[in-house]
């Protein structure tokens, strides 16, 4: 199965694959050149793929409950001055994707959609310090009955070209659905109030959609 926002990528990459294999076999003189150019070419539509895919998940509904909102590596746990909505301190846990990781954003909770933003930015490494405002990004909070207001940052890393984010102000949305995509490599931030118990450690991997990141 893969995420609606690679339709159109796919179906390009599939045919110019078929035309650059049509190609080879044409134009190239020897056997093994041409079997070269196809298996590259093969590969890469794989890895196009493997990017888009977008596995069901099967999430377990708990309003007391915040879970991963993607796949990736937990690369920061702290506490910081949350400067656009909050302007308080929150704990942050922020949450790496590599190119080989399913990029699908999901909802980390239940509630209603009390903020949604997208900034235009720069394209430092997903990772680096100053990527959670420097970066192109999009900030969502989402107001949930047990928990309260809680955002989630999507931001673009260095290979990066769009961020799809669905969330839209005053709609109510389901913990696990689909939240958006970002496409090539990048990182979401939570921010969660300062009480929330976090269940994940610096290094964990987490799975998205599944599983919990965070509790009440």
């Amino acid at each position: 199965m893969f995420h609606k926002e690679g339709f159109n990528i796919i179906t390009i990459t599939s045919i110019l694959v078929v035309i650059g294999i049509i190609t080879a076999d044409n134009l190239l003189e020897t056997y093994q050149a041409q079997k070269t150019v196809q298996i590259i070419l093969l590969l890469l539509f794989l890895v196009v793929l493997q990017f888009f895919r977008n596995p069901k998940r099967n999430t377990p509904l708990n309003e007391n409950h915040i879970i991963a909102p993607v796949d990736g590596k937990v690369v920061v746990i702290e506490e910081v001055y949350e400067s656009e909505y909050f302007k308080d301190q929150r704990l942050q846990v922020s949450i790496f994707m590599s190119p080989i990781n399913v990029h699908v954003t999901r909802y980390a909770l239940s509630g209603v959609i009390k903020f949604s933003k997208h900034h235009p930015g720069k394209h430092l490494v997903a990772w680096h310090p100053k990527a959670s405002t420097d970066n192109e990004r999009t900030t969502i909070v989402i107001d949930s009955k047990e928990l309260g207001e809680v955002m989630y940052r999507q931001i673009a890393g260095a290979f990066a070209k769009r961020i799809v984010n669905y969330a839209v102000v005053r709609n109510s949305v389901v913990q696990g659905e689909d939240a958006g995509f970002i496409k090539f490599g990048s990182r979401v931030d939570l921010f969660l109030p300062l009480n929330t118990k976090i269940n994940v450690k610096i290094g964990d991997k987490v799975k998205g959609g599944e599983q919990i990141v965070a509790s009440k």
